[in-house]
């Protein structure tokens, strides 16, 4: 085979977090689900993650269909952080297996949610999740109880400036209208 054929296109694209930055390719990264890496012990079992924590300065790695997110240190020059991570995904992809992260097991786990919190998953599915996944990020609902929807984000989101207000204030606002009126949201 070629080696023009094993070379990866890889598209760059800044998100709202000016510390992360989502790398577009042209084959995917993971053929069901998502994964979120938060250190380099999380990704043991995946080699091109675990490869982008050797890289200084990156905190997350965050898999979604043919994109991944990598969120750095904010005082790290990022034009570096860029070209290295693009040269990690050159070598990397080519043995990558993206059908190794099993089914998202929060969906199978969402069968055993109370129906409160199954309708406040689906909602967010279907109004929020689609937005924060094309900055390269996403949410998870922790729990909800008393009435207040505990989350946390991920991907480009988790060190987002604007996840902690507008981004926060929108989905609560979708939840009061669509769901419960006296709903809180609370990040944790």
């Amino acid at each position: 085979m070629n080696q023009m054929q094993n070379e990866v296109l890889i598209r760059v694209q800044e998100t709202p977090n000016p510390s992360a930055w989502k790398f577009v390719l042209d084959r995917p990264v993971l053929t069901e689900g998502k994964a979120t890496y938060s250190n380099i012990q999380e990704a043991e079992h995946n080699n091109l993650a675990r490869s982008l924590f050797q890289i200084p300065g990156v905190k997350q790695v965050h898999y979604f269909q043919n994109v991944i997110t990598v969120t750095h240190q904010f005082d790290v020059e990022s034009e570096e952080i860029k070209q290295q991570v693009c040269a990690v995904i050159q070598t990397r992809m080519p043995v990558h297996n993206p059908n190794q992260t099993v089914v998202d097991e929060k969906k199978i786990a969402r069968l055993s949610l109370s129906p409160e919190q199954q309708k406040i998953e689906e909602i967010l599915d279907r109004t929020i999740r689609p937005g924060l996944q094309g900055d390269g990020g996403d949410i998870e609902v922790i729990k909800f109880e008393d009435n207040k929807v505990y989350v946390t984000y991920q991907g480009a989101c988790g060190t987002c400036p604007s996840s902690t207000t507008g981004t926060l204030m929108a989905i609560e606002g979708i939840l009061k209208e669509e769901f419960d009126p006296a709903v809180e949201v609370i990040p944790v």
